[in-house]
């Protein structure tokens, strides 16, 4: 499909957009939202070499108070970076294996009859905690992935007839490898539809390949993860995400947004095309990625470097295209491109 942008539109739309800077300056500071985030790069930067595109969309995820699942072969530091970002914030964090023997209850919790007090207690489970990470989500069945259905879209669960509420803040990342197939099970698309991001893990460069290496020969710590110090409280994330959601967005763009989801819905290769959700998703992460660039309102930019994130995990491409080798990346790169950007 041939690109239909104009090449200077892009700058020009970013010029329009900066002029306006000044006007809303003082409405929102940022000040300390984006300097407490830089802390956090930093601290994962002593550990992690690279991957500045995954450690990007999961503050922006921390920011939308919305879940990530990773995707990428084993190696590439999905779990690590997950536990070193839980480890920068001063919360709760729970870490869950999944296997194909994990039953519901592994994950919840269970009741327990107290012989002391002659009745049940409910014993929570792993899932009670501020940071949830799951490895390899695609190796539990149906049955125990849908224990995460009601926790991760209403942040609580339903046992014996009690509501149990999560504590904020409460963020699951999930991990799966899109290589191994066997023993995996395919997750449903009600839950990938929970998830606020699907990150695509790539291989490191040259350069960062050789600098790992380096790292590791000259480090003298057995546990790497050490030297990551906590710099945000648990209050300080939440008054951020509240923060967030008062990002200025413009009626243009939130047209934009519209149209570039009604543009899934309409498109040849595609089977399945973005909910609503996604609408709603894709203007949450927009302001997220503006609050990661110190600004306090959102840009068409914020929008495009959000939607490959937002809609790769809810589109389905068609299986004759899938056959052809395209992927919902490119698809979603050419509804970019076909879609006039708002000045």
């Amino acid at each position: 499909m041939e690109n239909f942008e104009n090449p200077n539109l892009d700058n020009q739309t970013s010029v329009d957009f900066e002029k306006k800077e000044g006007d809303f300056q003082s409405r929102i500071d940022m000040i300390e939202l984006r300097a407490s985030l830089e802390k956090v790069k930093t601290e994962i930067a002593k550990v992690i070499v690279g991957q500045e595109d995954m450690i990007e969309h999961l503050l922006a995820a921390l920011l939308s108070n919305g879940h990530v699942l990773i995707e990428g072969v084993p190696g590439v530091a999905k779990t690590i970076t997950a536990k070193l970002l839980a480890k920068t914030i001063d919360v709760d964090f729970s870490r869950i294996q999944f296997t194909p023997d994990l039953m519901p209850s592994d994950i919840l919790g269970t009741s327990v009859f107290s012989v002391k007090n002659s009745e049940f207690e409910f014993k929570k489970g792993p899932i009670f905690s501020n940071f949830v990470l799951i490895d390899e989500i695609n190796r539990s069945p149906a049955k125990t992935q849908s224990a995460l259905f009601e926790v991760m879209e209403e942040r609580q669960i339903t046992m014996d007839g009690t509501r149990y509420a999560m504590d904020e803040p409460f963020l699951v990342v999930a991990t799966q490898n899109p290589i191994e197939h066997e023993g995996t099970y395919r997750l449903p698309e009600a839950q990938l539809d929970r998830f606020l991001f699907k990150i695509n893990v790539k291989y490191p460069n040259l350069e960062q390949e050789i600098t790992i290496i380096k790292n590791q020969h000259e480090s003298k710590k057995e546990d790497k993860t050490e030297v990551v110090e906590r710099v945000i409280t648990a209050q300080q994330l939440k008054n951020y995400q509240h923060l967030v959601k008062e990002i200025i967005v413009e009626s243009q763009l939130i047209e934009y947004i519209a149209k570039i989801i009604i543009n899934t819905r309409e498109n040849q290769f595609l089977y399945l095309g973005a909910s609503p959700r996604a609408s709603l998703a894709l203007l949450t992460a927009s302001k997220a990625f503006a609050a990661l660039r110190g600004r306090d309102f959102v840009t068409p930019e914020d929008i495009k470097e959000a939607s490959y994130a937002v809609l790769r995990h809810r589109v389905i491409v068609s299986p004759e295209r899938e056959m052809e080798g395209l992927t919902a990346d490119e698809i979603i790169r050419q509804i970019l491109e076909g879609i006039e950007i708002p000045r």
